[in-house]
């Protein structure tokens, strides 16, 4: 049986798929701390939230 990722939709994704949105969501963290952007820890809870 294959390893997936499961959204709250039920849409299924591969381990791949999975890191790729990770390492995505980490690559823009990263870039707006360099830049200045931040966000409260509650609204980075909500974003999760949404995933």
């Amino acid at each position: 049986m294959d390893a997936v990722a499961i959204r709250k939709q039920d849409n299924a994704y591969t381990i791949d798929d999975a890191m790729n949105i990770l390492f995505s969501k980490l690559d823009e963290a990263i870039d707006d701390m360099e830049n200045g952007r931040v966000q409260t820890i509650e609204d980075a809870w909500k974003e999760i939230d949404e995933i």
